[in-house]
């Protein structure tokens, strides 16, 4: 009888070890470049065309990617109604400076635009208005000469054409590599906006993640309503930057939608896919329209 548990016994064990040199007798799989994602605030693997069907939002903790300023005009306005404008305004290099030409060429291929800013003419939902959208994609959407000139003349055109205007901003700042030049821009451009104000007309400023520098410091500041799309960080400087300079702890949240929120910097946080929504209910409140809430 012992004799034959014990042969039971060792075919039991040989049957477990050939199971295990099964499991792991696996070849390598070589997974192509770009096909999962990992999310910035999960972690989670998300595989990217579930992504981009997604509008670029994490399926499971909602984090908001980055997007481009095409696809976000697609997102916004009526389909085949935006008319671009000044789209010959592009950088140059007035201070000689060192591969900012190599940096704008790759910004252009990684955009698909000519500049950081699109700008134009378009309807959303039958509402005609004046768009400017920056393209994180295009030096992080920095603003030199030329980004502050295109935002300056879509800001006279709605103010000449009595347009609503909407701007999406996502910025890293001014251009460092135009020196004094990009950060005449801010002065620029929050004139040409004291103005439209001035024509009682209505500005609607929508901070997409980033907003920092001189763009958060000027234009995307100063609308008469302020939008912040979640998920987005929104400030002037870094947070690291401003806790060695005050030397003491930051808030926690420091600098997201909902601190901005908290504190009065914007008026609203807006999930993506209830932004074009958001943006024709305020359209017709605009124009005295009853809305349901």
């Amino acid at each position: 009888m012992n004799d034959f548990l014990n042969e039971r016994k060792h075919k039991l064990e040989d049957f477990k070890k050939n199971i295990r040199k099964k499991q792991t007798n696996y070849e390598p799989i070589d997974i192509p470049d770009g096909l999962f994602v990992k999310c910035d605030q999960c972690g989670a693997a998300i595989y990217e065309k579930t992504l981009e069907a997604n509008h670029s939002i994490c399926p499971y903790c909602e984090y908001h990617f980055r997007m481009g300023a095409l696809k976000r005009l697609s997102l916004t306005i009526d389909q085949g109604s935006f008319v671009e404008i000044n789209a010959h305004i592009q950088s140059t290099n007035p201070l000689n400076m060192e591969d900012y030409q190599d940096k704008l060429e790759k910004g252009k291929k990684l955009s698909g635009l000519n500049e950081a800013f699109l700008s134009g003419e378009a309807t959303l939902v039958g509402i005609p208005i004046a768009i400017g959208i920056l393209d994180s994609n295009f030096m992080m959407g920095s603003m030199g000469s030329a980004v502050g000139e295109k935002v300056t003349r879509l800001i006279e055109y709605a103010t000449e054409k009595k347009l609503p205007l909407i701007i999406f901003s996502a910025s890293g700042g001014a251009r460092m590599q135009e020196g004094i030049l990009s950060l005449m821009q801010m002065a620029k451009t929050s004139a040409a906006l004291e103005y439209f104000d001035k024509k009682g007309l209505l500005y609607i400023s929508v901070l997409t993640n980033p907003t920092t520098g001189g763009v958060a410091a000027s234009f995307a500041s100063l609308g008469d309503i302020n939008i912040a799309e979640k998920s987005s960080l929104i400030g002037f400087a870094g947070a690291r930057v401003i806790k060695q300079t005050i030397r003491q702890e930051l808030p926690e949240g420091f600098q997201t939608d909902t601190f901005q929120l908290d504190h009065g910097q914007v008026d609203l946080v807006i999930h993506r896919k209830d932004m074009r929504k958001t943006l024709y209910k305020l359209l017709q409140l605009h124009q005295g329209k009853k809305v349901e809430v």
